[in-house]
C-alpha cells in the first residue's frame, strides 16, 4: 500500500459562528451545533478544511471535514475517511465509508480526557492512503474554558470575503504559496513565425509550358505525401521547345540507336564490326536511352508531371492554373510543418543580457496558453552580436516544435528569460487582479475566507510575475479563480456557507 508523505500547515483555529449559519442548520433539519473551530492542513495529495465545535470532555463534538485534491482543487469523490482523537493514552476512532456530499465527511465524537491531543484524518482511496496529523489540538475540561480559549484565537477581518469550498469546487480554482526563485531580466518582444531550414522545399517547373493543376483540390494548406503529383506543364501547343516533339524525337533516336546496337552486336564476333566501332555504337545507344527515359518518366497525357519533393503541406502556390511557366520558375512551396523558427528583433539596450538568455516563453496566438521553450522542445539557435546600417536591432532566432497552433508568417508574443542569481518572490499571472492600474491578490485566511491585498509588481515572463512588495512567501494566495472571489463579494447575495451539508 502506497503511503504518501505529508507536510502539514495548521492555518487557523477560530470562532466562526454566525446567526445565518445557525439558521442554515435549521433549514437543513440537522441538529448538529454550529461549529466554531476551523482547522486547515495540507499534504502532498489533499487540502483539509475541518469545522468543529471546541473539544470538551463529555460533550459530543460534530466535525465537518472538506477534502480537496491538490492537483486540481476538486472534491474527493470517493473513499473512506478515518478520524482519530488521541489524548494521552485515550483514543477515539470513527470511520466514515462514504461522504455526505462529494468532498464532505461528517463525524461526531465525544472526548473522554482533557489536554493536548492529536487529531488524525486518514483517507483510504482504493489502494492509496493519505494522512493528516494535527498536533496540539486542545481538549478542554468544560465549555466555559473552551469558549475563552477559542475567543483568544479568533481571526477576523472586516474586509475579508467568504467563498465556500462548494463554490470553489464548481469553478477553476486553486491556491498556493508564492515562489521564491531566481528571476532575472525578462526581454519582452514579438517574433515572426517562419519555417525551419530543411523543413520546406520549393516546387519548380522543369520545362516551359502551360501549367495545369492535376487535381481540383490543389489549395494552400492541403496535406500531401512525398511524390504526390501536383501539377503538369504542357508544351504541346507551343511552336518552340514543344515537349511532345522532343519526346517523339528522343524515342526515334532511341529506336535507331537500338537497331544499330543490335546489328553491331551480331557482327562484332565475326570481326565485321570492329571493337572500337561497337563501343561507339553502344555509347550512342546508352545516351539515347538516358535522354528518352529522362523525358518520359514524368511525362503524361497532360504534359510533364511535377510531384511533391517531400511530405507535408502546401504552404504557398505561386502560379495560377493555365498560366505560362518557364524552366526553374517557382510554382509552389511545400513544408513539413514539424519545426518552426521564431525570429525576433531586440533593442540594443538589451545587448548585454543576450548571452545569458537560456529559455523563453511563447504565447499561443489562438488561446491564452503560454508555452515554455522546454514544452515546445525548443532551443535558442543564435542571437546577433552586431547591427547593420539599415537595421539597428539585434536578431534572435529560436527553433521550436510546431504544436499546430502557430501560423506561418504570423506573430507571437515572446518573453526571453535570462539567468540570474538574485532571488525574487513571484506569483502566477492568473493570481493578479488589476483595478485602475493597481494590482491585487487574494490572501487566504482560511480555505473559505480571503482578504484582498494590494501588491507592487515588477517583471513578468508571461506566466509568472515578480512581486516587489506587499506580499510575503508565507502568505497563501488564490492562484486561479481570483475573479470568482471578487464576484462573490460584488454580488452581495452569496451565503457565506451556501452549499454546506450538515
Amino acid at each position: 500500500m502506497k503511503y504518501f508523505a505529508y507536510t502539514l500547515c495548521l492555518v487557523a483555529m477560530l470562532s466562526a459562528c454566525t446567526t445565518h449559519h445557525e439558521e442554515e442548520h435549521d433549514e437543513h433539519g440537522d441538529e448538529h451545533e454550529a461549529c466554531n473551530l476551523q482547522l486547515t492542513a495540507y499534504n502532498n495529495d489533499f487540502e483539509l478544511f475541518a469545522e468543529a465545535a471546541p473539544f470538551v470532555v463529555g460533550k459530543e463534538s460534530g466535525i465537518l471535514a472538506h477534502f480537496t485534491h491538490i492537483n486540481n482543487f476538486k472534491p474527493l469523490e470517493s473513499g473512506s475517511v478515518t478520524l482519530l482523537l488521541i489524548t494521552g493514552d485515550k483514543q477515539i476512532k470513527q470511520t466514515q465509508k462514504n461522504s455526505t456530499e462529494p468532498g464532505i465527511y461528517q463525524f461526531n465524537i465525544t472526548p473522554t480526557q482533557a489536554g493536548k491531543a492529536q487529531l488524525i484524518f486518514q483517507i483510504m482511496n482504493g489502494t492509496d492512503t493519505s494522512t493528516f496529523k494535527l498536533e496540539d489540538v486542545m481538549v478542554y475540561e468544560d465549555e466555559h474554558e473552551a469558549e475563552e480559549a477559542v475567543e483568544h484565537t479568533e481571526i477576523s477581518s472586516s474586509t475579508a470575503i467568504q467563498f465556500t469550498k462548494e463554490q470553489s469546487w464548481q469553478t477553476d480554482f486553486a491556491t498556493d504559496y508564492p515562489q521564491v526563485i531566481p528571476f532575472g531580466q525578462v526581454i519582452q518582444t514579438v517574433a515572426q513565425v517562419q519555417s525551419a531550414q530543411g523543413e520546406e522545399m520549393v516546387v519548380v517547373a522543369k520545362t516551359n509550358g502551360i501549367l495545369q493543376y492535376i487535381a481540383p483540390d490543389i489549395f494552400e494548406g492541403k496535406e500531401v505525401a512525398k511524390s504526390t503529383p501536383l501539377f503538369a506543364v504542357s508544351s504541346n501547343e507551343l511552336a518552340d521547345n514543344n515537349m511532345a516533339v522532343r519526346l517523339n524525337e528522343a524515342q526515334n533516336n532511341l529506336n535507331l540507336a537500338k537497331q544499330n546496337y543490335d546489328r553491331a552486336k551480331s557482327l562484332v564476333d565475326s570481326k565485321i564490326v570492329s571493337q572500337k566501332e561497337f563501343m561507339e555504337i553502344t555509347n550512342a545507344y546508352e545516351n539515347a536511352k538516358i535522354v528518352y527515359e529522362n523525358l518520359s518518366k514524368n511525362y503524361g497525357s497532360n504534359g510533364e508531371r511535377i510531384t511533391s519533393p517531400i511530405g507535408g503541406y502546401i504552404k504557398q502556390i505561386m502560379a495560377a492554373n493555365g498560366s505560362y511557366v518557364s524552366v526553374g520558375q517557382p510554382i509552389a512551396i511545400v513544408t513539413q510543418n514539424k519545426n518552426l523558427i521564431l525570429k525576433a528583433d531586440i533593442p540594443q539596450k538589451y545587448a548585454a543580457y543576450l548571452p545569458s538568455v537560456y529559455s523563453a516563453n511563447i504565447a499561443d496566438p489562438t488561446s491564452d496558453q503560454v508555452y515554455s521553450l522546454e514544452e515546445l522542445n525548443g532551443k535558442i539557435v543564435s542571437y546577433g552580436r552586431s547591427v547593420s546600417g539599415d537595421n539597428y536591432m539585434l536578431p534572435v532566432t529560436i527553433e521550436i516544435s510546431n504544436t499546430g497552433s502557430f501560423t506561418f508568417g504570423g506573430f507571437v508574443d515572446l518573453w526571453l528569460r535570462t539567468r540570474s542569481s538574485e532571488q525574487a518572490t513571484v506569483v502566477p499571472k492568473t493570481a493578479l487582479l488589476e483595478e485602475q492600474g493597481n494590482y491585487f491578490v487574494f490572501v487566504q485566511l482560511t480555505p473559505e475566507l480571503f482578504e484582498k491585498k494590494e501588491v507592487k509588481i515588477g517583471t513578468s515572463d508571461g506566466t509568472l510575475v515578480e512581486i516587489v512588495s506587499g506580499l510575503s512567501p508565507e502568505q497563501r494566495i488564490v492562484t486561479r479563480g481570483a475573479i470568482m472571489v471578487k464576484l462573490a463579494k460584488a454580488s452581495g447575495t452569496l451565503d457565506a456557507h451556501s452549499g454546506h451539508v450538515h
